[in-house]
């Protein structure tokens, strides 16, 4: 026979509400969870997902845009939102946007038609007007306005730390390169984090900032270094604008550490067991993923939660820069 709710409260010594309460994500305690969740397991018991939907009005789906899967990045980071979202028994809706905005207007409205409860978004495209304080909504690295929740790392000191860095390990002509978004965005942070330490030390850095969408990388790439080939440290805005860059010095005959460094950001590894692709400043994956899972259930709940959350990053060595000895 198949097990029902009054089973799973039965064997785990509480109440038929808590047992609902922990199906559909609402906060108990740990121990609570932990008996109801295990009771569960033993007893097999499976929620009848379509007809609680019709009852309660929600999915316990959550919806998380991306410009691209392609990206080590953005792949990391819906992995541990889907881990936070499975714990608290929600299920992940994978949106890969391309950057079309029509697309990403067509995911919020699936909140509007309960189709999904709530959005996790990474975007850069015009969308501002269909995000509102109304919407369950919460941005990674994009601050639409103080009432929209987001969560982000911070961008200024990890653009400080790129020059700290750069600086400590003898570089002399400093450069920046980077892209620019036509929409405001966190990671324009690091630019200003850059610059404003380099300024402090007197030294004014080459800059390189294109306007997105990109094209033709690799030829603004090797135009400016024909024209400033004296440069020994370069920060750039990602880890893959990175790699792109020490793919264009190759071309100069120029190679990694021996005649420059380079510091990039994200974190990004090919495989969990692998080190850095270049040496760059760490975002904090995991935690961003989770305060985003918190603060999207909370606003579910109509619970509390911090609108603005700014988290730590820093440097983490690959094989661009040279190793200091402590």
């Amino acid at each position: 026979m198949k097990a029902t709710m009054k089973d799973v409260a039965a064997l785990a010594g509480v109440g038929v509400g808590t047992v609902s309460r922990v199906i559909n994500g609402v906060r108990v305690k740990d121990t609570t969870r932990e008996k109801v969740t295990a009771a569960i397991k033993e007893l097999n018991y499976e929620p009848d997902e379509y007809a609680r939907g019709l009852k309660t009005n929600k999915s316990n789906t959550i919806a998380l845009i991306l410009p691209t899967i392609w990206h080590p990045f953005f792949s990391e980071f819906a992995y541990f939102v889907e881990v936070e979202l499975s714990k608290r028994n929600y299920k992940l809706l994978l949106c890969n946007s391309d950057g079309n905005a029509d697309k990403e207007k067509e995911y919020i409205q699936m909140v509007k038609q309960s189709k999904v409860d709530g959005i996790i978004g990474i975007t850069y495209s015009d969308i501002d007007k269909y995000v509102s304080a109304n919407l369950p909504f919460v941005s990674i690295d994009r601050h639409f306005s103080e009432e929209v929740a987001y969560v982000t790392a911070d961008n200024f000191s990890g653009g400080k730390i790129a020059a700290i860095e750069l600086i400590k390990r003898g570089c002399k002509k400093l450069a920046y390169i980077g892209g620019t978004s036509p929409y405001p965005n966190e990671t324009n942070n690091r630019k200003q984090g850059f610059y404003e330490f380099c300024l402090q030390k007197e030294i004014i850095p080459s800059t390189l900032d294109m306007f997105e969408p990109i094209t033709n990388l690799e030829e603004q790439l090797t135009q400016f270094f024909k024209s400033h080939q004296e440069i020994d440290g370069i920060f750039a805005v990602n880890d893959f604008m990175g790699l792109k860059v020490v793919d264009v010095l190759k071309k100069f005959g120029k190679e990694p550490i021996s005649d420059y460094q380079i510091i990039g950001f994200d974190g990004v590894k090919m495989a969990a067991d692998q080190s850095f692709v270049i040496s760059t400043i760490v975002q904090p994956i995991q935690e961003m993923a989770y305060h985003s899972v918190q603060t999207i259930l909370s606003m579910i709940s109509n619970e509390e939660f911090r609108k603005r959350i700014l988290l730590p990053v820093m440097f983490k060595e690959g094989n661009t820069t040279k190793v200091m000895n402590d």
